[in-house]
């Protein structure tokens, strides 16, 4: 199904003529639940990956053996999805429950496993150029495969540790089709569930702590009128839009998976990634834990609004890394650099 980003609530370039200079397109993906082919952009896989590659590996050293046991995370998840298709307000049933109950949360499951030992990387996501407008890698190269160990537990700020692999798909013949995945996993949250893409293009502004003080200031001042206009009347906070009407919320950067466009800096404040080779580095890929919140209803889908608040229906992806967003940078000047990462 085609996922179609509402009409921004204000046009911000006619209120602010000057942020025509801050406009940037994205991508955003639409993560849904589902099963996706090969040839086809899709989080979690399966990949077009070569069958005479080796499948990548994590070789840092970390505890391997201790977590979560990747087949219950699985069967946890789909228990509950089936439970919430079936009624959201009840929930599992007794003996699904019974079955839950019984799944180890976390514990050491594979203590021969040692530190130092490969566990292979799960994948994460694959897109195609030919789906995502603003997906730009190496020329030549049109698919994009996204690795990730699921142990957030790599380097002094204990985070993820990604691989990017970019490839010409009319390259791969013969598809490997028994992907190597490991055992155990650090957190369920580091585990994509299966989805299909929905690609889809908008114009995004940069964020407002990157505009000039005379565009906050002006933008400010905006949202007070929009806000003391919505008291005059009365108008209560659930009521409509209006009050919650703001430009970091609705006019500048979307929410959810995406490709491309502007990063938001809400935990730290604006922080320059700069490439190896000195050039100021560009998000490439936003893996978000949702799509939309309470603060960011505007941004939901016109294809979603009637499911929009049904149990699990914000954060298909069942990702939450970090502090629930992480970015890949990637250098424009030449994508084949090492990316850096960044978690807000």
């Amino acid at each position: 199904m085609t996922r179609t980003t509402p009409e921004r609530p204000a046009d911000v370039e006619a209120l602010f003529p000057e942020l025509s200079g801050h406009r940037r397109t994205g991508t955003r993906l639409h993560p849904r639940k589902g099963f996706a082919e090969p040839h086809q952009s899709s989080v979690a896989g399966p990949f077009l990956w070569p069958a005479d590659e080796p499948w990548p590996v994590c070789r840092a050293v970390h505890e391997k053996g201790r977590g979560h046991l990747l087949t219950d995370v699985r069967l946890r998840r789909r228990i509950r999805d089936e439970a919430w298709r079936r009624d959201p307000r009840r929930g599992p049933s007794g003996k699904e429950a019974e079955v839950l109950d019984g799944l180890r949360e976390s514990g050491l499951h594979v203590p021969e496993l040692r530190t130092a030992d490969p566990i292979p990387l799960l994948a994460a996501v694959q897109l195609f150029t030919r789906d995502v407008p603003d997906l730009i890698g190496p020329s030549g190269h049109d698919l994009l495969q996204v690795l990730w160990c699921p142990f957030e537990a790599h380097g002094p700020d204990r985070t993820m540790d990604v691989m990017l692999t970019w490839r010409r798909s009319e390259e791969v013949t013969e598809i490997l089709t028994a992907i190597p995945e490991p055992t155990v996993v650090g957190r369920a949250e580091c585990v994509p569930e299966p989805c299909v893409l929905d690609p889809e293009q908008v114009v995004e502004h940069e964020s407002i702590e990157l505009l000039s003080e005379e565009s906050r200031q002006r933008i400010e001042a905006w949202e007070e009128e929009l806000l003391d206009a919505a008291e005059e009347r009365g108008t209560e906070r659930e009521a409509g839009e209006e009050y919650e009407l703001s430009y970091q919320g609705d006019l500048s950067i979307p929410p959810g998976w995406k490709v491309g466009g502007f990063a938001t800096w809400g935990l730290t404040g604006p922080a320059r990634i700069d490439c190896s080779c000195g050039s100021p580095m560009r998000p490439l890929l936003t893996v978000s834990d949702r799509e939309w919140d309470g603060g960011s209803l505007s941004w939901v889908p016109l294809e979603d609004r009637e499911t929009m608040r049904t149990a699990g229906a914000s954060d298909p992806t069942g990702v939450y890394v970090g502090r629930g967003l992480m970015r890949v940078f990637t250098c424009p000047v030449d994508p084949s650099h090492p990316h850096r990462l960044n978690f807000q």
